[in-house]
């Protein structure tokens, strides 16, 4: 059986821990764990999600930083199965993966149905949260400003290699106006050096999903719908989504044929939107 020393979720709860000490007391690690009697590598690898800290851990750890049972015990109940092969969250909650994808040394993704989020205008990703009802009015705003918030990591000296697979269908998808979709494509034709693209005509078996690498840790799949966040470690999983990805390696367009594609797109003939061939406009 693999053993499991960390998961996106256990390093995500590790990187609050340390947080938490930061921002309530003015101890750093060696003297935080000195305070604890703990070893200092100990108070490490429990910062960083690579140990798994005991009830009694947690207890003198968040009591050292102010907090109250009420605090522990919301905290336990997550840290629970933080170190479980398969992760599920709510829909809303975005830390994790925010913090899974700013941490890795490499992700690909396949986008079957709408564009990757990394890659997403502000407006495609206002319009596209107003499709269907999923999020609220009053959380738009803010759900979107995180979504470009996270694209900080393309920016990066030291970002992670990014390589997204796109289904030309979901190129075909309108979201908001000829105007939001103009501007969308540009978008991706300026990010084409990191885009593949599936061409209408091939029927990938997958609704999509990530695939984050790390120097020092175990990759991590992740998967989403409307309704839960999926984080998975168990090892048939990856090597599954390594199969997938290498599918679409062999019949996705090359990166100078998926530029071309892209080109189509922002400068088409002037035709009717609903009625395109390569061009939506």
């Amino acid at each position: 059986m693999s053993v499991i020393t960390s998961t996106a979720y256990s390093r995500d709860l590790g990187d609050e821990l340390r947080r938490l000490r930061e921002s309530c007391t003015d101890l750093g690690g060696r003297a935080m764990a000195v305070r604890l009697g703990w070893d200092p590598s100990k108070m490490s690898n429990i910062e960083r999600g690579k140990a798994r800290a005991s009830e009694i851990d947690l207890v003198q750890f968040l009591t050292a930083c102010g907090k109250d049972a009420d605090f522990f015990e919301e905290f336990r109940l997550r840290y629970k199965n933080a170190f479980d092969e398969y992760i599920v969250q709510v829909s809303g909650n975005l830390r994790t993966v925010a913090f899974a994808e700013a941490t890795a040394e490499k992700l690909t993704s396949f986008a079957a149905r709408s564009l990757p989020g990394l890659v997403q205008t502000e407006d495609y990703a206002d319009a596209f949260y107003r499709l269907g009802g999923f999020v609220a009015e009053e959380r738009i705003p803010k759900a979107v400003q995180i979504r470009m918030d996270r694209q900080a990591i393309l920016r990066r000296h030291d970002g992670p290699d990014c390589l997204f697979y796109i289904h030309e269908l979901a190129l075909r998808q309108q979201v908001g106006d000829e105007r939001i979709m103009e501007d969308q494509y540009a978008r991706l034709l300026f990010e084409g050096h990191r885009i593949r693209i599936v061409p209408a005509h091939i029927v990938i078996p997958s609704s999509g999903c990530v695939l984050w690498e790390y120097e020092k840790s175990l990759p991590v799949a992740f998967g989403e719908t409307d309704l839960a966040k999926v984080f998975v470690q168990d090892p048939a999983a990856i090597a599954r989504t390594r199969l997938l990805f290498e599918h679409l390696d062999a019949v996705a367009l090359d990166a100078g044929q998926s530029r071309s594609k892209l080109a189509e797109y922002v400068s088409p003939p002037r035709e009717d939107f609903h009625g395109r061939g390569p061009r939506l406009a």
